[in-house]
């Protein structure tokens, strides 16, 4: 069995920016509070116990409690809840969009490596308590990127429309849904079991906020996982503050528009772009941006326009009106929450540090960022394929037409590397440079031009001869293409792309989660590989 270590920093699936933030280059140590060690966690909780609010606690504890009044939860998420009230108690958190039966496997990850680290921090600091916290995304707007899962390569999709936060969207229509997994998941246990969670989940609940509490609770509420719609008006009356600077001072676009020129200049691709005013206005079938224009704060493509007071009066009265963009979302989070870390993908992170000096400037806490675990599953099959075929995991992340380069010069019988020929004629040019320079000057652009063109010959001929022998290795090379498509679909990662259920079907869910538990560490910068 393959036995080597890929890095998320080798693997060729991460921004030139994370891979800096793992390796902690000088050049970005001013994007982050502190890089994620167990060590630092001390600090960390140092800060935030100084500067979060003891009365944003009761809130945020009164909300949730509204927020679960109709859900059955664990005892230990019950006590999480309400541990959340004492000042010695801390969240780790995700967040994630609401996607359809959980989407993509990475959404399992991100909740997994929320909950291990909670255990990995109680271990070495036992007079705290850590919640972990998953954010339900229920402001979002984006429905086309979480109306699906795939389900062995078939998009199994609910088709509606939505035209606002999609939190508040109702479940109608996913009973054609249904139908259609009926057909897909087929029979046995695990099958039945799965068909029963999808039913629980999206035919007995209203809305698409409390269907994914209820899966998410399903899967993790033995782990005393906490769930948080962010789209509540308690919760909302906290950022009023943070609000009305935004509305009226509009820092947060100066600030990010400064890092994001540092980004820049620094040769890192800058993920989002702010705006003027960072805020949504929302309504039930309404998500629109806040412009000012013309001495008037206005709801676009709309007909809502305020004047200064009036829209400050609105924000006092109804503040669930109002809503963050990706540019203070991440502010609204740690207002509301105790907060010591926040664990997320690549590109989440990329945009996270981006808005360090927008929190210096509200005085709140930047929490650490840590990048969430990532895994390849493979079966027994599966793993009997690689052996065969000598593959390594780190082949397997190649680019394709790279894996069968590298594969046919190793089962090539002979060489297929002309490096030494050109060596050897480089050499050979150099005597002619030297009696091209003791001659005649003008000779040396001619025998400049016969280097590249016979260079560019030993070029052709290499890749000829490689051409060669992969028709020659045929075979084996489709077997080799046939195993990276396998566990890599679509050139992408595992987890980008499979759904939970394709291999809950094989194994059941509860031994899916237990593996994934049990087999990766959260400090982690390395691919992990579970065997079903």
């Amino acid at each position: 069995m393959p036995n080597d270590c890929v890095t998320y920093q080798y693997s060729g699936y991460f921004s030139k920016l994370i891979v800096d933030y793992l390796d902690q280059k000088a050049e970005i140590k001013s994007l982050y509070n502190r890089f994620p060690t167990i060590e630092n966690f001390q600090l960390q909780l140092e800060e935030k116990s100084q500067n979060f609010l003891s009365e944003n606690r009761e809130v945020l504890v009164n909300a949730l409690q509204l927020q679960y009044q109709n859900f059955e939860i664990s005892a230990l998420t019950a006590t999480n809840i309400e541990q959340l009230k004492s000042s010695n108690t801390f969240t780790i958190t995700t967040g994630h969009q609401l996607n359809l039966f959980t989407g993509p496997l990475y959404f399992i990850y991100k909740i997994v490596s929320v909950i291990n680290l909670c255990k990995e921090l109680k271990n070495a600091y036992p007079e705290h308590n850590f919640v972990p916290v998953y954010w339900m995304a229920t402001e979002d707007h984006d429905f086309d990127e979480i109306n699906f899962f795939k389900f062995k390569g078939k998009k199994i999709q609910w088709k509606k429309e939505s035209q606002g936060p999609v939190g508040r969207l109702n479940t109608l229509g996913l009973e054609t849904v249904f139908n259609i997994i009926e057909q897909e998941f087929g029979i046995g246990n695990n099958s039945k079991a799965l068909k029963e969670l999808f039913q629980n989940t999206y035919l007995n609940h209203p809305n698409l906020a409390d269907a994914t509490r209820f899966l998410a609770n399903e899967l993790f509420k033995n782990e005393g996982l906490v769930i948080l719609d962010g789209d509540d008006v308690n919760l909302k009356k906290l950022f009023i503050p943070f609000a009305k600077d935004e509305l009226l001072k509009q820092t947060s676009f100066e600030l990010v528009n400064k890092t994001n020129a540092i980004l820049t200049e620094n040769n890192y691709e800058v993920q989002v772009n702010p705006r003027e005013i960072n805020l949504f206005y929302i309504q039930d079938n309404l998500r629109e941006r806040i412009v000012f224009e013309n001495g008037l704060y206005k709801v676009n493509n709309s007909k809502l326009s305020f004047s200064e007071s009036e829209i400050l009066t609105e924000l006092d009265k109804n503040p669930q009106n109002f809503s963050p963009n990706v540019i203070l979302r991440p502010l609204y989070q740690e207002v509301i929450l105790p907060n010591l870390c926040y664990i997320g993908g690549g590109g989440e992170l990329a945009y996270w540090l981006q808005l360090k000096t927008n929190f210096e400037a509200n005085a709140i806490s930047f929490p650490m960022l840590l990048l969430r675990n990532s895994v390849v599953i493979y079966s027994e099959k599966q793993e009997q394929k690689l052996n065969k075929l000598g593959l390594q995991w780190s082949d397997l992340f190649l680019k394709q037409n790279e894996l069968l380069d590298k594969k046919t010069k190793e089962l090539s019988t002979f060489e297929i590397d002309f490096s030494k020929q050109k060596e050897l004629l480089k050499t050979q040019f150099q005597d002619l440079y030297k009696i091209a320079a003791d001659t005649d000057k003008s000779f040396i652009g001619a025998v400049k031009a016969q280097e590249i063109k016979q260079l560019k010959g030993l070029d052709n001929l290499e890749k000829r001869l490689l051409k060669a022998e992969k028709r020659k290795l045929k075979e084996q090379l489709e077997k080799i293409i046939l195993i990276q498509n396998e566990l890599f679909p679509n050139n992408s990662l595992q987890e980008r792309q499979m759904n939970f259920s394709e291999i809950a079907i094989e194994i059941s869910t509860d031994e899916l989660l237990r593996k994934i538990k049990q087999e990766t560490l959260p400090f982690s910068q390395i691919f992990t590989f579970i065997k079903q």
